[in-house]
């Protein structure tokens, strides 16, 4: 294993060429390419997986593309990592000549570094952590599913599903009960307005593009505007690579991958830069939450803002116009 150092942070753009897979991603790929090189070894992976008899999100050591196939995809809930730590260090030192991706949110991932220093696996385990708008909390996606009806037997949960003609820019999110599918958007507005995220999220000393990990991967927005050749309507992922162990992860993927360089300005967005905002009606949102209930909060915090209503109105307005 080669020592392990920091670099100035590198840049790509970055899209699986499997079609399949990028469909059936969130964005570009990036996890399926990434996972690939392991499990094709017989290497571990370690993330996180929804649990459809809990309703959690929880943190697996996976061995194969089909456990790899079940853990693809954006996951709204924050997830847990519980004993992740020591299954991946037992399984290290039960397979000596074996090599271990953990790839999650980054101050799981960072966490996860500092425990593999200390227990002397650094050199043994790549890190990959993922750009994070914020952790919703577990209890609200819980009651959600039970108020939507059926949670006992939910049989597909999918975040970010690019089916429709929108695809990747524009997904649906839904849930699938009896063979009957439910959109969740109210649930999904709730996220995107910050109202229930943890409190740490706020303050997050990971929305930087300077981390400790090998890779960081996430969406490429505005991928359209600084490398037009390459956007894909599809799906685009951004790579910002960290370490020399990252460039070395990177040259396994490339004949897998189409890629193109970018820089730290061109792939910019907000929680590259800072933490996502706490916004005014956290408090409010809580306590209406704790006294009125799910069914409460989702009617009356799971819309967007009314500037973002006006403006999603005029656009609407403006294309039936032009048609």
């Amino acid at each position: 294993m080669s020592v392990i150092e920091s670099i100035e942070t590198k840049v790509y753009a970055v899209r699986i060429k499997n079609k399949d897979s990028l469909l059936k991603s969130s964005s570009g790929g990036a996890f399926s390419a990434i996972s690939d090189v392991f499990l094709a070894n017989g290497d571990a992976v370690v993330c996180a997986t929804y649990n459809y008899v809990s309703h959690f999100v929880e943190y697996q050591l996976i061995l194969d593309k089909e456990g790899r196939d079940a853990a693809r995809g954006s996951k709204y809930v924050q997830s847990i990592p519980g004993d992740s730590f020591k299954i991946a260090y037992d399984w290290l030192i039960n397979h000596p000549e074996k090599r271990l991706l953990y790839i999650g949110m980054g101050c799981q991932v960072d966490g996860f570094r500092k425990y593999a220093e200390s227990v002397g696996i650094r050199d043994r385990v790549w890190l990959v952590d993922i750009i994070c708008h914020g952790s919703p909390s577990p209890e609200v996606w819980k009651k959600y599913v039970y108020y939507i009806g059926g949670a006992d037997e939910i049989t597909d949960v999918n975040f970010r599903s690019k089916r429709k003609k929108n695809g990747w820019k524009h997904p649906t999110s839904y849930i699938v009960i009896k063979n009957r599918e439910y959109k969740v958007k109210d649930y999904m507005q709730v996220f995107y307005n910050g109202y229930a995220l943890r409190p740490s999220c706020y303050v997050c000393p990971y929305a930087t593009t300077k981390r400790k990990v090998d890779i960081t991967i996430g969406d490429f927005w505005h991928i359209e505007d600084k490398l037009p050749n390459f956007y894909d309507a599809d799906g685009n992922s951004v790579f910002l690579i960290h370490t020399n162990r990252g460039i070395e992860l990177f040259k396994d993927l490339e004949t897998e991958i189409d890629f193109e360089e970018s820089n730290v300005i061109d792939c910019w967005q907000k929680n590259l830069e800072k933490p996502t905002e706490k916004p005014d009606l956290r408090e409010r949102f809580w306590k209406d939450y704790k006294m009125f209930g799910i069914k409460y909060v989702m009617k009356n915090y799971g819309q967007p803002p009314f500037i973002k209503r006006v403006y999603n109105r005029i656009r609407k307005i403006i294309k039936i116009v032009k048609n």
